[in-house]
């Protein structure tokens, strides 16, 4: 009776990786469980593709330098975390904020990106923070760099709680045109929630624990190149952050892409 029970459990879990490294006709290409002490140096990046000591999207006029001390690994966790402490960029601005962000893409301007992938599901167990004007945000950006087309899991804007789902993509005008759901308000730092993407050349769904929350079915606003997986937090947009507010984190609990 043993020796059968143990094989019953050597066969369910057969059964499970099987299930888990196939999933619709994909198969898993990146499996992160966080299980180290730090970021898996052949994986994950602590900064933008251009600059390599320490960087900020300028574009949003967001408050925080990111630093990789901002990253660490515990308990199979990443934990991204944001210190209101002025801290100076490479840019000679000093900003209020420093915080941590994670990138497949590459560790310099010149370097090769960590990973990408062109259609497929990614997804990822998050702990969102729930200070008002934290800015966490699981998204994909293009090998290029350059934005749109872009396509963002999640994000956390303003002080609501409402999860943004979004598409970016360009007009016939080449303009920036965008697309967003936002889910209902709730306290996202009650638990982890698994957010998730499935990315096909006719069609894009967004899903929260399991339940499809939006979908775009228009090629023309779909992205069809590779893109890098980031995980970032950031602070003051679209507005500053409250004075009480002395820092912020975004946890990760596992992160799953599979493609064709």
């Amino acid at each position: 009776m043993r020796r059968w029970t143990v094989l019953l459990v050597v066969v369910a879990l057969l059964a499970a990786c099987t299930t888990e490294g196939r999933r619709g006709g994909r198969r898993l290409v990146l499996r992160e469980d966080f299980t180290g002490s730090a970021p898996a140096d052949g994986r994950w990046v602590t900064c933008y593709d251009w600059n390599v000591d320490g960087c900020t999207n300028a574009g949003n006029r967001e408050q925080q330098w990111y630093r990789p001390e901002q990253v660490r690994v515990a308990d199979g966790q990443a934990i991204l975390t944001a210190a209101r402490r002025p801290t100076r960029g490479s840019d000679g601005v000093l900003y209020p904020w420093v915080s941590g962000m994670l990138s497949t893409g590459r560790a310099s301007w010149s370097g090769r990106p960590r990973f990408t992938f062109r259609y497929g599901r990614v997804e990822a167990e998050l702990l969102l923070p729930s200070e008002p004007h934290s800015f966490p945000a699981f998204w994909l950006m293009p090998v290029s760099r350059y934005t749109p087309p872009e396509l963002d899991v999640v994000e956390l804007i303003g002080p609501d709680g409402e999860a943004e789902a979004t598409v970016h993509w360009r007009g016939p005008d080449g303009a920036p045109r965008a697309w967003t759901h936002a889910s209902p308000p709730r306290d996202w730092s009650a638990r982890f929630h698994r957010f998730a993407l499935d990315w096909e050349p006719d069609r894009v769904a967004w899903s929260i624990d399991g339940e499809e929350v939006f979908a775009v079915t228009d090629r023309a606003l779909i992205p069809h190149e590779p893109m890098e997986v980031l995980f970032t937090l950031a602070m003051g947009y679209p507005g500053p952050v409250p004075e009480h507010v002395l820092g912020a984190e975004l946890r990760i609990r596992s992160v799953r892409v599979w493609a064709r």
